[in-house]
């Protein structure tokens, strides 16, 4: 017991250590994204439920680092100040499935295939799914009724006319924002991957997928199974995909589990049903279905023909040795989350009192 503690502790903090660096860059350049990315922009660029609409609302939510539960209100929010169903709905698919954090710890975990195709993928479903919940008719839900209150429509809402604070101030306040709110809402989530990555390489033989999956179909459906009902965010499932390759497990199965698990789950679902309607539901959860299994299989046979092995890469990243700027990074890492969460507790027992 003694052995599988000590070995799962060094196999969690080595993921860790590998990640860390990559994690803070990523947080720093949300906050320089939240600083520069104007306020604005929904209701200019996002209305209606053109094709172009669509794929700016895809781009934009891309470097975003909003996990799956941040995501949701940030897309209700989109609606409020104007934005169409299509374009807020990809908005709710593409967010999620990347962000700069988690292409940051799919370089430093994976390979740069993966770090390339996975922003490319999350473009492509999200595009696909606006595109098609736009086309469906019009169904009256609980968001309808709100923006209706407000005064909002899909050609847009008023602008508040608040003024624009100085670069710099934005970004301290980016920064801030970065490292304390979102650093709370990821953060948790973080290191719980962490975690289920440092138990699958201990627990898991290697080789163990590719013993199981003799049928590369088979590994793909399971990933999806599984991605689909789990609370995950993006960053988190980074760790936890890259020790299941570890362990034989393809690199398209992989893609299905980083795409179907941060953009699909209970919670996401249930406000995708009451405010874009069922209809808009069921061609939501099936795109992401349909393009997490085809571009899954798309990567294994690109793959294949390249003769890539993934597991070259990873392997490589775990086999170095643990660096003092690794480990710099993995306690200041920490101390920020304990941080965020020591904040966040201490003004919501100032509010409550």
């Amino acid at each position: 017991m003694t052995d599988f503690v000590t070995r799962l502790i060094l196999e969690t903090w080595h993921i860790f250590t590998d990640a860390a660096p990559y994690v803070i860059f990523g947080f720093l350049a949300a906050g320089l994204i939240k600083a520069v990315l104007p306020d604005d922009v929904v209701a200019r660029h996002l209305g209606g439920g053109s094709f172009t609409a669509v794929v700016k609302a895809s781009l934009l939510g891309i470097p975003l680092p909003l996990c799956s539960c941040g995501v949701i209100p940030a897309a209700i929010g989109l609606r409020k100040q104007g934005a169409g169903r299509g374009p807020s709905a990809a908005f709710l698919v593409s967010t999620p499935e990347s962000g700069v954090d988690s292409i940051a710890i799919t370089w430093a975990l994976l390979d740069p295939v993966m770090t390339v195709v996975r922003p490319i993928a999350a473009f492509i479903t999200g595009t696909l799914t606006g595109m098609l919940i736009s086309l469906l008719p019009e169904e009256k839900t609980e968001l309808d009724i709100v923006s209706t209150a407000c005064g909002c429509s899909d050609s847009g809402c008023e602008p508040a006319g608040q003024p624009k604070l100085p670069l710099m101030s934005r970004v301290v306040d980016g920064t801030r924002y970065a490292f304390g709110e979102l650093l709370k809402d990821i953060g948790g989530w973080l290191l719980l991957g962490v975690l289920i990555a440092g138990l699958v390489s201990t627990l898991v033989p290697d080789g163990f997928f590719a013993m199981l999956f003799e049928y590369q179909a088979a590994s793909l459906v399971l990933m999806l199974l599984i991605g689909i009902p789990l609370y995950m965010c993006a960053s988190a499932s980074t760790p936890i995909a890259a020790a299941l390759v570890l362990k034989g497990l393809s690199p398209g199965a992989a893609l299905v589990f980083l795409l179907a698990g941060p953009a699909t789950n209970a919670a996401t679902l249930t406000v995708v049903a009451r405010f874009w309607g069922r209809k808009a539901t069921l061609v939501y959860l099936s795109v992401i279905a349909c393009c997490s299994l085809v571009l899954g299989w798309l990567v294994n046979e690109f793959y294949a023909w390249t003769d890539l092995d993934i597991t070259r890469w990873v392997t490589t990243s775990e086999a170095h040795a643990v660096n003092v700027w690794g480990n710099l990074a993995a306690l200041v890492l920490l101390a920020l989350i304990v941080r965020a969460f020591w904040i966040s507790r201490k003004t919501a027992g100032c509010c409550d009192g």
